[in-house]
């Protein structure tokens, strides 16, 4: 009969806190896609965003907007004199190209 292996905590180990809150962020649902869609088509208003992350309800996709806002990722651009508004990476945003370009090569090996 086989033994169940029991795993415990290692002693030492903790998850570096800038880690856990980068994957805190792109662990999100959704904020990946936003992210890559952002980073491919440049600046978009949230039509667009609909369009390009069809199956994110328009709710969740306001609500991702304004976390990613807030975390200094996506801008949200308004324009004097008009009701115009769309959303673009900041230069924080767009320094997550390497990352999402390591994920796409990762994908790619794996799941490709």
């Amino acid at each position: 009969m086989d033994q169940m292996t029991v795993t415990k905590p290692m002693d030492n180990f903790t998850l570096c806190p800038k880690f856990e809150q980068t994957f805190s962020i792109l662990g999100k649902k959704w904020n990946g896609l936003i992210i890559e869609v952002l980073l491919n088509e440049g600046t978009l208003r949230f039509k667009d965003l609909v369009v390009n992350v069809p199956k994110c309800s328009d709710r969740v996709l306001v609500e991702r907007l304004k976390e990613l806002e807030q975390d200094g990722i996506v801008a949200r651009n308004t324009y004097d004199k008009s009701t115009k508004v769309d959303y673009s990476l900041t230069n924080k945003g767009l320094e997550l190209r390497p990352v999402m370009d390591a994920v796409h090569s990762w994908g790619d090996k794996w799941f490709g």
